[in-house]
């Protein structure tokens, strides 16, 4: 048998834009963070969620519509510091944390937003 996916473990894409619906509604209020964002955040939210669903098990349409991800380099044009790492971390960590999830899926989910967030930062 194989091991189940976080993606059926949160019960699938609906969880996903859930927990995307959430985050975007407190990075629409951020001062700090909305100008780094398009106007209109629909490709965003669609974008984000294809690309999480995709990572943690589900179906592959991200890579099939955009490619691979090359999260770095998407997000290279943006001036990314300490403080829209933090900024961007804190309203994704709320928004896993209302998810409902188990203690163990909640830990791991808040580990690769923790390591990926880390990651994006390119200005001192």
């Amino acid at each position: 048998m194989s091991e189940q996916t976080v993606y059926d473990a949160v019960g699938g894409t609906p969880w996903f834009v859930q927990l995307i619906d959430r985050f975007y509604a407190a990075v629409e209020t951020d001062l700090l963070l909305r100008p780094l964002y398009p106007d209109d955040l629909t490709d965003s939210r669609d974008h984000m969620v294809k690309f999480l669903v995709q990572y943690w098990g589900g179906p592959t349409t991200y890579s099939q519509e955009r490619g691979h991800p090359r999260l770095r380099m998407r997000h290279a044009p943006f001036v990314i510091t300490d403080a829209e790492r933090n900024a961007w971390y804190d309203h994704m960590a709320d928004a896993v944390r209302k998810g409902g999830l188990s203690p163990e899926l909640e830990h791991q989910i808040l580990d690769y937003f923790a390591m990926s967030a880390t990651h994006m930062i390119n200005t001192a």
